[in-house]
């Protein structure tokens, strides 16, 4: 299939990298570019785009190793409530509030059966893990469904990380297939955000080894120095079509579950070996809190968590290859 960028895309690209590239204020300017509303309906000032150029930012944004809230306000905040709000809903959510989700529960980082409950009077209970402050909070519950909790209303409590929901007011955003859809905006914005990193790490492990000398030659002369900057752009370039085509089906409203289950599966198991392997490359440099590699191993280190870890992906891909057979 042909996954090649239209001229929006690439238009799309090129400003985020610009945006990035010139401020020292990323989340405001991305703001100011436009760029954080690709996917809000044009009658609310957006773009009216899709998964694919919400995706594009978040490459750019993990390119870069920039520490903002896009994977949650973007990836699970914006997208699915573009995707399955109502009109109302979306004239309150997509118009100024920061949006992010709670999808893990303590032992399940993207449950298929949460445990937390919504109850008929409209009220949630439950514990999530791994949530990020926001003005509104897309809630995975049992059903399975999808609600939406104000953190500032009353038996909500959010403390490092953890979501404690007791009774807490909540209105529901969609039932089993906008969950579903929810777990899929998130593979694909955790995927496409770790992308960027890998190839962040991998530029500037480029450039290092291209620019410094031993022995007076360049490092990327010696053959083992060649062969294992090779071997990161291997694991970086597949991940990069596997992302790519996993959101482009996704995009256009194609079956992607195995796509995605691939993409995250591929960053999971060999992302971290191929950022362990860029540091290796720079030696002590790359240790240094100054240089922003640190920031890529970091960012892919949280996404390799998100989406619940190497072996914990591959075995959701196994049961997925068993169940078709």
């Amino acid at each position: 299939m042909d996954f090649r960028l239209d001229e929006t895309q690439e238009a799309i690209t090129r400003l985020a990298a610009e945006v990035l590239d010139g401020t020292d204020k990323p989340w405001a300017a991305l703001g100011q570019a436009g760029l954080l509303t690709l996917a809000v309906p044009e009658r609310l000032g957006g773009a009216g785009l899709g998964v694919l150029e919400t995706a594009l930012v978040l490459t750019a944004i993990g390119r870069r190793a920039v520490d903002v809230p896009a994977l949650h306000h973007l990836a699970l905040g914006v997208l699915p409530v573009a995707r399955w709000g109502t009109r109302a809903q979306q004239d309150e959510l997509l118009t100024g509030p920061a949006l992010g989700a709670a999808l893990a529960e303590p032992g399940d980082p993207l449950p298929a059966a949460p445990r937390t409950a919504l109850t008929p009077d409209g009220t949630v209970t439950g514990v999530k893990t791994g949530v990020t402050a926001a003005d509104r909070l897309l809630v995975t519950v049992a059903g399975p469904a999808v609600a939406i909790v104000d953190p500032a209303a009353p038996g909500v409590t959010l403390t490092d990380g953890i979501l404690r929901l007791d009774n807490a007011p909540a209105h529901p955003l969609g039932g089993a297939q906008c969950h579903a859809d929810l777990h899929r905006c998130a593979l694909a914005g955790a995927c496409a955000l770790g992308d960027g990193a890998l190839a962040g790490a991998l530029a500037l492990t480029a450039e290092h080894v291209r620019t410094r000398e031993q022995f007076g030659r360049p490092l990327a002369t010696f053959q083992a120095v060649a062969q294992q900057i090779a071997d990161v752009y291997v694991a970086g370039r597949t991940l990069h079509l596997a992302v790519t085509g996993a959101v482009w089906r996704l995009g256009t409203g194609r079956d992607a579950d195995d796509d995605l289950d691939i993409a995250a599966q591929w960053f999971t198991a060999e992302a971290p070996p191929a950022a362990r392997t860029c540091h290796h490359l720079h030696g002590g440099l790359g240790l240094s809190v100054d240089y922003p590699l640190h920031r890529h191993t970091a960012l892919i280190r949280d996404l390799v968590r998100f989406l619940g870890g190497g072996e914990y992906r591959l075995t959701v891909l196994g049961e997925r290859v068993c169940s078709s057979n």
